[in-house]
């Protein structure tokens, strides 16, 4: 009886020795799945976030792309409209090479043009008030700059200069006041102050503008006007022009004039000279019809202006 006692003891004990080694590791195996399921999971979930994400990016690169393309589209169209539309109103695309004065100027593919209509103070071979002012300004407005140019009914001057109107953009309406005021440059240039209207028919599509913008330009005393009523050059709102601003003046000018006139004035006052050189000693520039020295006998191209350099 004892032995068997002692046996069951034995056994007991060896049950509970081995129930005590197997605990730590079930355990660990426990521990071991549930990390390995984690990760699992965790990769899973990395995986998808991925997925998302790169169908994301194709999706916002392919709305980019349709974007790009529509926009494109549109470009071109306006593109293709505009040209038509600058065909139709005979304007030509062209790039401003250098600028020669407040009028004046040369495409880069050497075309000397003249801008029709306007007429701003002397700043080369002479010197007129605000005449160096008009000169930059237009300088920076125009050189370099890509601008439309269009024809009014003369192709060129008797100087062989092109005689035309400048627009920054095409007008929707080439005879519309706000697309005149706000996009064409002659009109700028007597809007500013820095041109006075000068009309030579035929060239006379918008004299009418252009002396009402004059006007306004005066009654505001913007640049040469600052200086008096009659600007500091020749125009269509000198009381000494024959037309007064009605757009119809035939009277020439040394910078415009696609016809030449007979001049306004034969003797304006006492002074005379026997010629140009006897002149010139007293008036180096010449003078113009409203000096009192004028005589149209010195005015061999009857643009009132007598005995110019």
């Amino acid at each position: 009886m004892k032995i068997i006692k002692a046996i069951l003891i034995i056994a007991v004990l060896l049950i509970s020795s081995s129930c005590t080694k197997d605990t730590p590791d079930s355990k660990t195996k426990e521990i071991n799945k549930e990390k390995q399921e984690e990760a699992a999971e965790k990769a899973k979930e990395k995986a998808d976030a991925e997925q998302k994400a790169k169908a994301e990016e194709a999706r916002i690169a392919e709305e980019k792309a349709n974007a790009e393309k529509a926009a494109q589209e549109k470009q071109e169209a306006a593109k293709q409209s505009q040209e038509e539309l600058a065909k139709s109103l005979g304007l030509e695309l062209i790039t401003v090479g250098r600028v020669v004065d407040g009028d004046t100027f040369v495409t880069s593919d050497g075309r000397k043009v003249r801008l029709v209509g306007v007429n701003t103070p002397e700043s080369t071979t002479r010197h007129e008030q605000y005449g160096k002012e008009a000169s930059n300004y237009t300088n920076s407005k125009l050189n370099g700059k890509q601008v439309w140019m269009q024809k009014d009914v003369s192709e060129t001057d008797r100087y062989g200069r092109l005689l035309r109107i400048v627009w920054f953009s095409v007008p929707s309406n080439d005879m519309a006041e706000n697309e005149i005021r706000t996009k064409m440059f002659n009109a700028d240039l007597v809007l500013n102050g820095y041109a006075e209207p000068s009309t030579y028919p035929p060239d006379v599509k918008y004299s009418d503008f252009f002396v009402k913008f004059a006007r306004e330009a005066r009654e505001a005393n913007k640049g040469l006007w600052g200086f008096g009523s009659q600007g500091t050059t020749k125009g269509d709102l000198d009381s000494s022009s024959s037309n007064n601003g009605s757009g119809t003046s035939t009277g020439g000018n040394t910078s415009n004039g696609s016809t030449s006139g007979s001049g306004s004035s034969t003797n304006a006052g006492s002074e005379s000279f026997k010629n140009c050189t006897e002149m010139r000693k007293v008036y180096p520039n010449g003078v113009p019809s409203t000096h009192p020295a004028y005589e149209s006998r010195h005015d061999r191209d009857k643009d009132n202006w007598a005995c110019e350099q």
